[in-house]
């Protein structure tokens, strides 16, 4: 039995919707939108959302050009939000948890669509004091910062040690900062000269290194400063406990020059490219760690995920964390938003309005 909200006809709901479809890999072009693609049809422990938002990360352009693969052709976006067009009705939803109306975020791959058909275990409910746009910007950003600042490094950063984000000017890593400092953490950021204020306006990092930004780019030139050597600086020469870097390829060099003894290097981006393979004798000059985590891995069951949500609601109700929607694209505008997002020039959370 289907549970189907009245003020959608199943004659409607039937039919053919937008969305973007990827028939084969590359740049921006590859993104196509189209107002045929059929409507999913429910399965035991899914719900069909009809999306409002979707949001629009770097892992979207890992799986536009194939670094991150999904069977051809495909529709993009890892996460969305809007309101439940059907549920299923088995032991998934038994204790009716989620019912047709209710607004949800959820992250699956679909979201750039105006239907989208979603585990019933990868949904999350929006309370009524924070607005859908806020909680679809904190479903993977927000989720990946969390794990990223309070479990990845499995105890080995204490409050008041020292931790290095990079980018701390938009992203996910705007996010973490802000996180570490209320896991009481000491935050070092970075972040380029055009974001450097309102960073400082956000007040999430005890030291903050502005870079300069490459020619003609909104990217930071991470050559332009010695970074190591201000970290060094900054901790009296012992470097840092642990370092978030969602760089990749251009920084990791400068991250193992950063780490003190015992510390963690947290490759979790590739925003300048993934970080080629290097031989695990480099980390014995520190004794140091190194990992490549993943959101999934860190949100895998309804109470892990429901915990984490929980802390980001409860933190952005209670004003400790500020959440920035630096634009919103219409979906008709798909491959503007990703030519803007790899640009470099964002502030915060870009969105995909359905």
């Amino acid at each position: 039995m289907l549970f189907l909200k009245p003020k959608y006809p199943s004659s409607s709901f039937s039919c053919n919707k937008k969305a973007v479809v990827i028939n084969e890999l590359g740049g921006p072009e590859c993104l196509n939108l189209i107002n045929n693609h059929p409507t999913p049809q429910l399965k035991p422990g899914h719900a069909i959302i009809q999306n409002q938002y979707a949001g629009l990360n770097f892992i979207d352009t890992y799986f536009r050009k194939g670094l991150y693969k999904a069977a051809l052709p495909f529709v993009p976006g890892q996460e969305g939000g809007g309101t439940i067009l059907a549920i299923s009705s088995d032991d998934t939803n038994n204790d009716s948890t989620f019912q047709v109306g209710d607004v949800v975020v959820y992250g699956t791959l679909g979201a750039y669509a105006q239907y989208t058909l979603v585990p019933v275990t990868q949904l999350v409910k929006v309370p009524q004091n924070v607005s859908l746009d806020i909680a679809v910007s904190c479903y993977t950003q927000g989720l990946t910062a969390h794990y990223l600042t309070t479990s990845v490094h499995c105890g080995m950063l204490q409050t008041n040690d020292w931790c290095f984000i990079y980018s701390v000017g938009s992203g996910t890593c705007q996010w973490a900062a802000q996180m570490a400092k209320i896991q009481g953490y000491k935050v070092i950021g970075t972040c380029s000269q055009s974001k450097a204020e309102a960073m400082m306006q956000v007040g999430a990092c005890d030291e903050l290194i502005v870079l300069k930004e490459g020619e003609g780019m909104s990217y930071s030139d991470y050559g332009s400063v010695d970074i190591a050597a201000k970290v060094m600086d900054i901790t009296n020469q012992k470097g840092v406990k642990c370092i978030l870097d969602g760089v990749g390829k251009s920084t990791v060099d400068i991250s193992l020059g950063c780490l003190a003894q015992r510390g963690l290097y947290v490759s979790f981006g590739n925003a300048s490219g993934a970080v080629p393979a290097f031989p695990v004798l480099r980390l014995n000059a520190k004794s140091a760690f190194v990992t490549r985590p993943k959101l999934k891995d860190y949100v895998r069951d309804e109470e892990e995920l429901m915990g984490r949500w929980g802390d980001i609601m409860e933190w952005i109700s209670g004003g400790m964390l500020k959440v920035s929607v630096d634009c919103v694209f219409d979906l008709e505008d798909v491959k503007e938003g990703h030519v803007y997002l790899e640009s470099g020039k964002s502030k915060g959370k870009i969105l995909y309005k359905i």
